[in-house]
């Protein structure tokens, strides 16, 4: 394995990274300077890597949403953890756009099918009702969805 000898490069280091899964180059800069490859090695190589179409921030954020809406999350929540990611407001709405028309989302359901699978009603008391709204929203729906979602309970 490249990781373990000691004259690994940033290029066999992200290769065997990316074979993996995809990432954002963001994060695969942590991850090579975690390795203390030199700032001018890793911005070359991540370059390269951009150049062949190894690595794509675009394809990242397009399997990382797919991902995020199978876990039954909101947009709010996916476009956060893309930030923090290192993914662009740009890259992340065009990602949105390309997921949203190919899987057809409508996250009004989406907000509802995750309720659907953790309560069974939308609460007797406001407290259990509360407690819904609050699940909904750690998971990234907004206020319509959550209210939708509760409607259809």
């Amino acid at each position: 394995m490249f990781s373990s000898s000691r004259d690994a490069t940033p290029r066999d280091v992200a290769i065997q990274l990316l074979a993996r899964r995809e990432y954002a180059r963001a994060e695969l800069a942590r991850k090579l300077e975690h390795k203390a490859f030199a700032a001018e090695d890793i911005d070359a190589c991540l370059e390269a890597l951009v150049e062949q179409g190894l690595q794509s921030d675009a394809r990242f954020a397009e399997s990382f949403i797919r991902s995020r809406i199978h876990r039954g999350q909101g947009v709010i929540r996916i476009k956060g953890e893309l930030r923090q990611r290192g993914i662009d407001q740009e890259t992340s709405a065009a990602a949105f756009a390309v997921v949203e028309e190919r899987e057809a989302v409508d996250w009004f359901e989406l907000a509802r099918e995750a309720l659907a699978r953790r309560f069974s009603s939308p609460g007797a008391t406001p407290q259990e009702r509360a407690k819904r709204e609050r699940f909904l929203a750690s998971r990234g729906f907004d206020f319509d969805q959550i209210r939708y979602a509760l409607s259809c309970l």
